[in-house]
C-alpha cells in the first residue's frame, strides 16, 4: 500500500499541493484534483475548510469514481451537500481493490466523517482465555490485547454472556480461575473446591497430569469437539460405577448434566453452523438497526443491537456492507458471516475479509433451512430492539420538549451538561461530568476530572470552578476552530442561589455565552419532588410534583451524583491497594508482580530470607539486598 505523495509510479504531486492560490470549493476543487489523480485502486477523503474529514470512500480505479461527483445531478441530496462543502482532497493509491476496502473501513472508523455510514461501537469484547504457560492453566474472562502464552475463544457480546459460560466450564471441567499470585499463596482449598466448581490444583488435589486432561476435554468443547467429550464422560462415569466407584461416579454424572445445561443453555444452537457470526438488519423511520448473534463452537455467545447513524437514505445492502467492513477492522472475522440482504460487491468484501482473516471466509444469504431460521431470528430481535429505540426516541423527545418549554429555550436542547463532585473532607477529590440528550444518557460523553488544587477540603465552589474551566478552556478552543459539535445547550448543577451565582461568575470569566445554566436545590428536609429551579433571568420556581419534567431533571442530577460517587470510590480505593512493596527503591510494577507471583504475599516477601530473595525468578542480587534491607534495616550488607 502506498500513498499518492510518494508512490514510485506516481511523479505527479499531490492535488492540494498543485492548487491555485485562489481557494476552491465544491466541484471545482474535485475536478482539479482529477488533473493528477492516477487510474489506480485506492481511497479518496472529501475535506472540510478546517481539515475535517467530510466523506471516505475506495475505487478499483481513483479517477473514475471521483469522475462521478462532478455530475451533481445524479447525486442523492446527502452526497450534493458533501460536495458543496468540500473544500480538499486527498487520495491513497493501494495495490487491489480488497486492499483499498479495508483502507477505508479504518479510515470511516478512525476519522468518523459525517457524509459516511458510521458504526457506533466503542466497547471491548470479552473473551475466555486459557493460560497455556503455567503448569496448571487457568480459565478466565478477558478484554483487550492478545496475551503471550494464553489461548482465547470468542469473542462473546456481553460480559453477562462470558460470565455465564465460564461458570458452567467450572463446573464441566473443574479449571481454576483464581489469579498465579493467589494460586501460589494457598494453604488450604478455596470454596469452589468446596462447591465442586475447582478440582484444587493449589493445594495438589489432583496432579498434573490428570489437571492437562481437564484441560484438553475443555478444548476440545470450545472447539465444538462436544459429542466425543460428552460419550468419552458417559463412559467414564460407567466404570466408575462398575467399580463401585460411586462418589466418582456421582461427580461425572454432575458434570454431564452441566455440560447438557451449557449446550442447551444458548437461545439458538444450530447444528449446521460451528463459527459464524449472524447479521439481521431491519429499517423503519429512517433509521436501521442491526443484530449480530456470535456463534462459535456451533454454540451461541450472545448478541448485540447496533444502531449505525447516517442511514436516513441508504439501501439494507449498503448499511449492512459498510457496517461488516468497519466491524472486522480490529476484531478477527469468522469463515462464515450470514446477512438477510444481497450486498453490492459482495465478492469484494468477501475477498477482504479473506485477506485479513488469512483464510476463506464466505459471505452467506440463505433462502431456506436452518441457516434461514437463525438469520430470522436475529432479524426479529432488530426489529423488536428499533421498536424500543424508536419508543424511546419518542418519549425522550417530548420530555425535551418540555424542558424548552421549562426554561424558555427556543428549541429542545440537543445537550445537557450535570455537574458533580465528590470528596471526603478534600481528599481524593474528583469531579465529573454526565450528558443527556435525544438519545438518553449520552455515557460516551461522560468525563471524569480528578481535582488538581490546590482546594480547601470542603470548598466545593473551588472544585466546580476547577472543572468549569478544564472543561470550557478546552470548548472554546474548540468553537474557535469552528466545532460546535460539544458545545451544551443546557448546563444543570446541583444547588440554590449561591451555586448558581457561583457558576455564572465562572462561565461569566470565561466568556463562555449561549449556555442556559440552571441550578436545582432540593426542597424542605430535602425531600425530591418539591425542588426549586434557579435560572437567573426569573424568580425561582417549582414544578408540579409529577410532572414528567420535573422527573427528568430529577434522573439527570441524580446520574451526575452516582457518576461523582462511583468515581470518587474508584479513585480512593486505587489509593489503598498499595503494599511495602511499593515503598522500596529501584522496584517498580514488573518487579512487583514477580515477587508477588513467587511469595505469593508482601508479608510472605517481608519474611523470606536474603537466599530466597536472591533465588527469585527475575530478581537479581542487587533488587533481592534492596528488598531484604528495607525489611530489615539493621542488616548491613557483607
Amino acid at each position: 500500500m502506498m500513498t499518492a505523495e510518494n508512490s514510485p509510479n506516481n511523479s505527479q504531486p499531490d492535488a492540494a499541493k498543485d492548487a491555485p492560490s485562489a481557494p476552491l470549493k465544491g466541484v471545482e476543487v474535485i475536478r482539479h484534483a482529477l488533473k493528477t489523480m492516477p487510474l489506480s485502486p485506492g481511497v479518496y477523503r472529501m475535506m472540510g475548510e478546517k481539515g475535517d474529514v467530510l466523506y471516505v470512500g475506495k475505487a478499483l480505479a481513483l479517477k473514475k469514481r471521483v469522475t462521478s461527483y462532478t455530475h451533481v445531478n445524479r447525486l442523492p441530496e446527502r452526497l450534493r451537500r458533501m460536495v458543496s462543502e468540500t473544500a480538499s482532497m486527498e487520495i491513497v493509491t493501494t495495490h487491489t481493490e480488497a486492499e483499498a476496502l479495508l483502507l477505508e473501513a479504518n479510515y470511516i472508523k478512525r476519522m468518523k466523517p459525517r457524509f459516511n455510514i458510521l458504526l457506533r461501537d466503542d466497547k471491548s469484547y470479552p473473551w475466555l482465555m486459557l493460560t497455556d504457560a503455567h503448569p496448571f492453566p487457568q480459565i478466565a474472562k478477558h478484554r483487550g490485547k492478545p496475551v503471550k502464552g494464553a489461548s482465547l475463544w470468542g469473542p462473546f457480546a456481553s460480559a453477562w454472556a462470558v460470565n455465564q459460560t465460564l461458570n458452567l466450564l467450572q463446573r464441566v471441567f473443574l479449571l481454576r480461575s483464581c489469579a498465579d499470585s493467589v494460586f501460589n499463596s494457598r494453604s488450604r482449598p478455596c470454596l469452589l473446591y468446596q462447591i465442586k466448581r475447582c478440582s484444587g490444583p493449589c493445594v495438589d488435589r489432583i496432579d498434573q497430569a490428570s489437571y492437562a486432561k481437564l484441560v484438553e476435554q475443555a478444548r476440545e468443547f470450545l472447539s465444538g469437539k462436544d459429542h466425543a467429550l460428552r460419550e468419552e464422560m458417559s463412559a467414564e462415569m460407567h466404570r466408575a460405577a462398575e467399580a463401585l466407584d460411586f462418589e466418582r461416579a456421582a461427580t461425572m454424572r454432575d458434570r454431564i448434566r452441566a455440560l447438557a445445561q451449557m449446550q442447551e443453555s444458548s437461545v439458538i444452537n444450530p447444528a449446521s453452523l460451528q463459527n459464524a457470526d449472524v447479521f439481521g438488519i431491519w429499517q423503519e423511520a429512517g433509521q436501521a438497526c442491526i443484530q449480530v448473534f456470535f456463534i462459535r463452537g456451533g454454540r451461541n455467545n450472545g448478541n448485540r443491537s447496533f444502531f449505525p447513524a447516517h442511514t436516513q437514505d441508504q439501501e439494507a445492502g449498503e448499511i449492512l456492507a459498510s457496517f461488516i467492513a468497519q466491524f472486522y477492522d480490529d476484531k478477527p472475522c469468522p469463515a462464515q458471516v450470514l446477512v438477510n440482504h444481497e450486498l453490492p460487491e459482495e465478492a469484494l468484501l468477501a475477498e477482504a475479509l479473506t485477506l485479513r482473516r488469512e483464510r476463506k471466509v464466505e459471505i452467506l444469504h440463505p433462502l431456506r433451512g436452518e441457516k434461514k431460521q437463525v438469520l430470522d431470528h436475529a432479524v426479529a430481535n432488530a426489529r423488536d430492539a428499533l421498536h424500543r429505540k424508536l419508543a424511546e426516541s419518542a418519549g425522550q423527545a417530548k420530555l425535551l420538549e418540555g424542558v424548552a418549554r421549562v426554561l424558555g429555550l427556543d428549541a429542545p436542547p440537543e445537550r445537557i451538561e450535570v455537574y458533580d463532585n465528590s470528596h471526603i473532607m478534600g481528599s481524593h477529590a474528583y469531579g465529573v461530568m454526565i450528558v443527556g440528550g435525544p438519545e438518553g444518557f449520552d455515557r460516551r460523553a461522560y468525563r471524569k476530572f480528578l481535582i488538581k488544587g490546590p482546594v480547601t477540603p470542603g470548598d466545593d465552589f473551588g472544585m466546580m470552578r476547577e472543572v468549569l474551566e478544564r472543561r470550557f478552556g478546552r470548548a472554546l478552543k474548540e468553537a474557535a476552530e469552528g466545532d460546535m459539535s460539544n458545545w451544551p445547550d443546557v448546563l444543570l448543577i446541583d444547588g440554590g442561589a449561591g451555586q448558581y451565582s457561583a457558576v455564572r461568575g465562572v462561565l461569566d470569566d470565561l466568556g463562555v455565552t449561549g449556555v442556559k445554566l440552571v441550578g436545582i436545590a432540593k426542597g424542605p428536609d430535602r425531600d425530591a419532588g418539591r425542588e426549586w429551579f434557579h435560572t437567573g433571568d426569573a424568580p425561582p420556581f417549582q414544578l408540579e410534583p409529577r410532572d414528567p419534567v420535573l422527573y427528568y431533571l430529577q434522573r439527570l442530577r441524580d446520574e451526575a451524583h452516582r457518576f461523582a460517587i462511583t468515581t470518587h470510590r474508584a479513585g480512593r480505593s486505587k489509593t489503598l491497594v498499595t503494599s511495602e512493596l511499593d515503598e522500596i527503591p529501584g522496584v517498580g510494577p514488573a518487579r512487583k508482580k514477580m515477587l508477588l507471583n513467587t511469595f505469593g504475599s508482601a508479608r510472605a516477601v517481608k519474611q523470606a530470607g536474603l537466599s530466597e530473595l536472591e533465588s527469585a525468578p527475575g530478581i537479581n542480587r542487587e533488587t533481592a539486598r534492596a528488598v531484604y534491607g528495607h525489611f530489615h534495616p539493621d542488616w548491613t550488607p557483607a
